[in-house]
């Protein structure tokens, strides 16, 4: 099994013992992203919307260096701490992906959403891929 640790300046440095990505054959799993500007290591979340935007800019930032984009991901998690918030994080979140339409089959990925208690540095989203080259 070939494995590639895909990394970038432009998307958050790791805040624990994991790799921004990983790369094993043409399948690339991207580690949970959170709202942290890579450029100044500080959070942007002053309101919802501004939180998720950053959150999909980090994982652009990754599938770019893995020579990618939203068009390969297949599979997404996304955790949030509220569940009110759904439709704000949905709305940005969604912006990131062409609708499916004839002859275009990038579409929109499978993907969960789940509440959960906390997140790291307590923000209030965070967003997983898996994508195929």
């Amino acid at each position: 099994m070939d494995k590639k640790i895909i990394t970038t300046n432009h998307a958050p440095a790791p805040i624990g013992p994991y790799n921004q990505a990983i790369q094993s054959g043409n399948i690339l799993f991207i580690s949970g992203q959170i709202c942290i500007d890579p450029a100044t290591g500080e959070l942007k979340n002053k309101d919802i919307q501004e939180e998720t935007a950053q959150v999909m800019k980090n994982l652009e930032a990754i599938l770019k260096e893995a020579g990618m984009n939203f068009g390969n991901v297949v599979k997404t998690s996304i955790f949030i701490t509220d569940m009110k918030q759904f439709a704000e994080i949905n709305a940005v979140y969604g912006k990131s992906f062409e609708p499916y339409t004839a002859g275009n089959l990038a579409g929109f990925p499978a993907r969960e959403t789940v509440q959960v208690s906390a997140l790291p540095k307590f923000v209030n989203v965070e967003i997983s891929m898996i994508a195929l080259k």
